[in-house]
């Protein structure tokens, strides 16, 4: 495709028109993961954690979500998932045929704080171009080129983490930063529907 920018942004329009989203999380197993989660910048913060995630977070793990992972990939079924909550951070890993999607959604106690969590995150998790335009949804965003996306919406860090699926995902056969992108802005839809 010429212009992958439009692509992405195309990918962005058709995942907001057909998700639909529910207030509340479908049911996961929880349980610690092997695979990638968020590297953990430190903390800058001394509030206190909350004891679960938000139901926002929980959407990361929700009904929507898995069946957005299964429409993009032609699975016959929802992948199975693990989910986790440790400090402020809450991981959902789908596993996939192909390997692990990591999804995973900090908290932090104000939009100041999860501005350091977010810019910290950028630090760590290495090459990061800017999201711009119709494609960043008016959220501060940034990718990387091997399947990292991360967008920052009120005091919640999005980030899915595509980068241990193959260079081509799907019958689509697109990047993984690509099919991560398509996943973050069905996550973003619900969260706007809900908030």
């Amino acid at each position: 495709m010429k212009n992958p920018r439009a692509a992405m942004a195309s990918l962005a329009v058709a995942s907001l028109l057909l998700s639909g989203c529910a207030t509340a999380a479908g049911s996961t197993d929880s349980a610690a993961s092997t695979a990638p989660s968020a590297p953990a910048p430190e903390s800058t913060s001394a509030a206190p954690v909350a004891s679960g995630p938000s139901e926002a977070s929980k959407m990361i793990c929700g009904p929507e979500t898995k069946d957005d992972v299964s429409s993009i990939l032609a699975l016959n079924e929802a992948p199975h998932t693990i989910s986790k909550w440790a400090d402020g951070t809450y991981t959902c890993t789908y596993h996939l045929a192909d390997g692990p999607l990591v999804i995973s959604v900090k908290e932090s106690p104000d939009p100041a704080s999860a501005r350091k969590y977010f810019d910290a995150l950028e630090g760590k998790i290495g090459n990061t171009a800017p999201i711009k335009g119709l494609s960043n949804l008016g959220f501060p965003a940034y990718q990387t080129n091997d399947g990292s996306v991360v967008f920052l919406k009120d005091n919640s860090t999005l980030y899915v983490n595509a980068t241990k699926l193959p260079a081509a995902v799907g019958p689509q056969q697109v990047t993984p930063t690509a099919f991560a992108y398509q996943v973050s802005t069905t996550i973003l839809a619900c969260w706007t529907e809900h908030h």
